[in-house]
């Protein structure tokens, strides 16, 4: 009977610990903070959102001084601008699977009609090291009579289970996302496609001559973009097949506030000649580039 029970407890403790272990040695993703610049409150919102993010059981945020420190030994510097390549050295230089960098201030603002008030603002975009995509991009703003008061406000936003799971959802897509190409990539293969050359005196070297649009098209610049005064440039890679249509367009240097959309959008309303070589039309991928400035 003794001898039984002994099995008994055995095969217990046996079937139970694998999964305990399992719980404790899961995965947790690294994700770092940058700096919101050197004020006060750019200090204060990047805090919070590290504190926030920590929360949460799945992420591992890293040390904001380390990373930081990793960055700059690297020569990179965060931006809000950034190409993917870029994006990429940053994220290898910190070690993390995802990043957020950013900026927050607290301005004066002094209105023709009615009471000068302050505004509090945070741009908040959240990237991957893998790819160098811009994932999310949010800026909450808030007003009041005060700084304080509308600082209390931003605090209160970044640090709230609304910003949390925003940025936990947008991980997780991206981990499905970025799963989901690697599995095409590997079982179809990616179509080749040559990539243009910078200039046309390079391309008649070679006998191609590049694409040109029927109407050239300029992206409209956002409202988003506007009420935050953006100024940035955004690079798209086009790929036109042997007709000159649009079959794909991704961004090569995001900049977020609606710019990116609005340029994707635009390009794929564009027609194209096809790019010919030796007088045969031939698909190309070609860099176009848009640089957004605020409105006069």
């Amino acid at each position: 009977m003794w001898s039984r029970l002994c099995c008994l407890v055995a095969f217990l403790v046996i079937s139970i610990n694998p999964i305990s272990i399992s719980s404790q040695t899961e995965r947790r993703v690294p994700i770092a903070i940058l700096g919101f610049g050197d004020s006060g409150i750019g200090r204060l919102a990047s805090g919070t959102l590290a504190a926030n993010l920590g929360s949460a059981p799945e992420l591992l945020v890293l040390d904001r001084d380390q990373a930081s420190t990793a960055a700059k030994g690297a020569g990179h510097l965060p931006s809000l601008n950034m190409s993917l390549e870029d994006a990429r050295g940053l994220g290898a230089a910190i070690g993390s699977d995802y990043y957020v960098v950013g900026d927050a201030q607290t301005l004066r603002r002094s209105p023709s009609v009615g009471p000068l008030y302050f505004e509090s603002y945070a741009s908040v975009f959240l990237v991957s090291s893998r790819t160098g995509r811009l994932l999310m991009w949010q800026r909450p703003t808030f007003t009041a009579a005060t700084a304080l008061a509308a600082e209390k406000l931003l605090l209160a936003e970044l640090s709230g289970d609304a910003t949390r799971s925003r940025n936990l959802a947008a991980i997780q897509r991206a981990q499905h996302d970025e799963r989901i190409r690697r599995e095409i990539a590997i079982e179809s293969g990616v179509p080749y496609i040559e990539a243009a050359p910078d200039d046309d005196q390079t391309a008649r070297a070679v006998g191609l001559r590049l694409p040109r649009p029927f109407r050239r098209l300029s992206p409209p610049y956002p409202e988003t973009a506007a009420n935050a005064e953006i100024e940035a440039v955004v690079d798209v890679l086009v790929d036109l097949d042997i007709k000159g249509e649009v079959s794909n367009v991704e961004v090569a240097r995001w900049a977020g506030f609606g710019l990116d959309e609005a340029t994707i959008e635009t390009v794929r309303q564009m027609h194209f000649f096809p790019a010919m070589r030796n007088g045969t039309p031939i698909p190309l991928r070609v860099l176009l580039r848009y640089n957004f400035r605020k409105p006069k």
